[in-house]
Order: structure tokens, then sequence, then C-alpha cells
């Protein structure tokens, strides 16, 4: 039995439309990620679960039950949000201890669970700080161990790292799985941070256009994107796409006048107008293939990226290792090819994953 279930769950405000007949399963341990731009609804979707929003049609499973029958505060929830939402005129300690004091437990377990969770946040130090006494970083570990001192089944975080420096923020992209699998708790977690929600998930469940559009793994969703939506979501750079046709014969696609080789299982979609789109890590440089120039070159650590220029003036971009033996410079001619893993054909008038 899953932990958590969404069962058909639709939610609006008047005639608009948040989302609807939403679908999802999470196992008890599991992080699931809600990934989607701003105005999705990933806030409302969680504010749902937790009780303070009622759902406009569909249902929410805890445990097999209902949450309809429970009330907000007995559905041992847990919840840190964006901006942290500290009491000011509480220590830290008194934060943390709040949910425990709101279910009556009684001060041993008060303190058992403050020192828990602070421990586990390696907070202890600051639990006497009132909040302005403290960085950034350690009111995101104060909120997150108030969601975490009360043990919930299941814990909702609202794009907790949203507000903490790039510094902090990638620490706890390597801190955060750890943290989380310790908690034992179910866990849904916002963000739009493809970068974050690829760290974290166990599965990414990305909403847009009031539906979850693919649910999976970070593997597959970068991999096998089920829409070209979905796969412009994830990448940095993005990906590469040249509106194009399928051949007569379903082997090639046309691309700056010469045909480029498919596989041969998308000859059901023969002489179909598709988005070809290629990952720029699957772009490579080679003696033979097709023609192009480097428009512009930008180091970026461990990657440089080119800017190229194909026949017929396709632009589009090419990562490759720092360490590669021959990086070209502005201006000059090379020859391009596509790895069969990171190239896709999506149809241009769905947008959906066409499958060879």
């Amino acid at each position: 039995m899953s932990q958590l279930s969404l069962k058909s769950l639709s939610k609006s405000f008047g005639a608009f439309k948040v989302f609807e007949n939403l679908e999802l399963d999470a196992e008890t341990g599991e992080i699931v990620v809600i990934f989607g731009g701003s105005g999705t609804g990933k806030t409302i979707l969680l504010r749902l679960i937790a009780g303070v929003e009622e759902p406009t049609a569909g249902s929410i499973l805890i445990n097999g039950e209902d949450a309809a029958d429970i009330a907000p505060e007995h559905r041992n929830v847990g919840m840190a949000f964006q901006n942290f939402a500290l009491f000011p005129h509480m220590s830290a300690a008194e934060n943390i201890a709040s949910p425990l004091r709101a279910a009556k437990a009684t001060e041993d377990k008060v303190a058992a669970g403050v020192a828990r969770a602070a421990k586990l946040l390696k907070i202890d130090h600051v639990l006497g700080h009132a909040p302005r006494e403290l960085s950034n970083g350690q009111k995101q570990r104060t909120a997150l161990a108030r969601a975490l001192a009360a043990e919930p089944r299941i814990l909702l975080l609202d794009d907790p790292l949203r507000n903490v420096d790039a510094k902090l923020r990638f620490e706890m992209r390597l801190e955060l799985p750890r943290l989380l699998r310790q908690s034992g708790a179910t866990v849904l977690y916002v963000t739009q941070d493809y970068k974050e929600a690829m760290a974290l998930a166990d599965r990414i469940a990305v909403l847009a256009g009031g539906r979850f559009v693919q649910i999976a793994t970070p593997e597959d969703i970068y991999l096998r994107p089920a829409t070209l939506g979905v796969a412009r979501l994830f990448g940095d750079p993005s990906i590469n796409t040249l509106e194009t046709t399928i051949s007569a014969d379903g082997t090639a696609v046309t691309i700056a006048g010469k045909p480029i080789a498919i596989p041969a299982g998308y000859k059901a979609h023969a002489g179909k107008p598709v988005t070809f789109g290629v990952r720029p890590e699957a772009v490579s440089l080679g003696k033979s293939g097709l023609a192009a120039t480097v428009m512009a070159v930008t180091p970026l650590n461990e990657r440089v990226v080119l800017l190229l220029q194909a026949e017929g003036g396709w632009e589009l971009l090419a990562s490759l290792p720092s360490s590669a033996p021959s990086i070209p410079e502005s201006g000059s001619s090379v020859s391009i090819s596509f790895a069969a893993e990171g190239t896709h054909l999506f149809d241009t008038a769905t947008g959906d994953r066409l499958h060879g």
C-alpha cells in the first residue's frame, strides 16, 4: 500500500482550473519531486495534502485512508516553506518544538524531538538564537528541523532552498537526500530548479498545463522525455531542436538539405512532420558529418559550449569536455554528427515523443 495516493485530484478557483485528475502514488521513504514552472499549482498541491485547502474533486489517501476524514492536525504531515516562516518571537529550539507542543507531547518528548532534529541538521549550537540572529542557512535548517521534529509520515517541502545562496544550495543538494532518507518519511519536494530535482528525486513528477505530463526517474526524464516541453525543461544548455519531416521510407530526416539516418523503428511514422531534438552533449565533432561553422566558444569550467551554425542556417549548441583533445576556434569549419542516445523525435503537432 502506498503511503500517499492522489486519485483524480482536481483543484479550481471559480472558473480557473489549477489542475485536474492528478494521479500519483508515493511509497514509504520515497522522495518524489514535484517539478514545474511558476503558477503550475505546485504549492497548492502541497496545501491540499496538508489539509489547508480542500480539493474540488478527487481524493487524497494517506496510508490508505481518505484524508477528507482526517483533520489537518491528525494527518501526521510536516511542512517546510521557501520563506522559512519561523516565528520571530521564538528561539530556534522553540520553533523546532512548536509542532510537538501543538500535538501536546510531553516535555521529555519535546526535548528529545528537538535534540534529535537539531543534531540531524547540525544546528545544536544555535538552538538558543532568535531567527534574526541566524544566517539564511541556519534558518533553512531550523525550518527543516521543525518539519522533521514530530517524525511525520509525510514531509512536504515547498522549494526550501530557493532563498539561500548558491554555495549553500549546492551543499544542501548533496546533503539533503541523506537527511531525508534518515527521516524515513515519504517526501514531496517542490522545486522549479531542474538540477535540484535531478539531485534529490527517486522520481520526478513534471506538472504542466494542469496535469502530470511525466512521472519517472531522473534518468528516464532526461534520457526519455515524454514530450518536447519536458525535454526543454531539463538540461543546461537546453536541447537543440529543428522542425523537419521523416522521409517517405521512414529511414531519415532532412537537416540542412542532407538526410540524417534514424533508427528503423520510425518507419511507422514515415512522412510525418517532426521536431528533431538533440542534446548538446550528443553533438560530436569529427572528420565526417554535417558541415557547420563555429560561431562562438564559451568555456564553462569542466565543459566548453560551442555555438554552431549548420548549412542552411540552423544554429545549435554543442557541449564538449574541457579535456577534449582539440577545441575548435571561433570561425573554424567543423563536421558534426549526433549520438543516438541524446537524439529524439517529437510529433510537431502534439509535442509527444515518438518511439522508434
